[in-house]
């Protein structure tokens, strides 16, 4: 959890403090109560892990299935809608802003909702939809609706998302126009 907070104190330089964050950010108590259902979920417990997460989303707006699996430091910023369904999966140091979800198409009991990699960022009201993979380094555009696989690299926006752009360096990186694949860009 300490590494969590440090996350979103390096990500926001707005924060005044650890414990404003602790206290005072969705996407953190989020996070909190999610490791705690997905702990009890995993133990087969039933009804106290989806109790948990809908207590959560009560509090927070954030919805976290406690199956889903979430890696290190993901990062919930505002979270106010955000939906993680069941199979989901998302990789260490990824960032959801706002209206976010991660969804399913199907209802057979199968993996049916997206994973993502590490280190992806997905803009606000983002719709990822289906068993697909979202690679590594790779940003989603806001308000786009994913149901194709993203390679690593990638920046996916549209509706239906396209790929527009395949740097080859990580978000945050200065972009050299020299790099971009032409081969890839609409």
């Amino acid at each position: 959890m300490f590494d969590l907070i440090r996350a979103y104190k390096k990500y926001d330089p707005a924060t005044q403090s650890h414990a404003e964050i602790f206290f005072l950010y969705p996407g953190v108590k989020a996070i909190f109560f999610h490791r705690i259902a997905r702990g009890l979920y995993r133990c087969r417990i039933p009804f106290i892990p989806r109790a948990i997460a809908e207590f959560s989303r009560f509090i927070t707006g954030i919805d976290i299935h406690p199956g889903a699996k979430i890696g290190k430091n993901l990062i919930i910023d505002h979270g106010m809608g955000v939906v993680i369904g069941q199979t989901a999966e998302i990789g260490d140091n990824c960032l959801i802003f706002h209206g976010v979800t991660l969804g399913g198409v199907d209802f057979n009991p199968v993996k049916r909702h997206p994973t993502l990699g590490n280190n992806v960022v997905i803009g606000a009201g983002a719709k990822i939809l289906g068993n697909i993979k979202i690679g590594d380094h790779s940003r989603i555009g806001a308000n786009s609706v994913v149901i194709k696989e993203v390679p690593p690299y990638s920046t996916a926006t549209g509706i239906p998302a396209k790929i527009v752009g395949h740097t080859g360096v990580k978000p945050g990186e200065e972009l050299k126009h020299d790099k971009i694949d032409s081969e890839n860009c609409d």
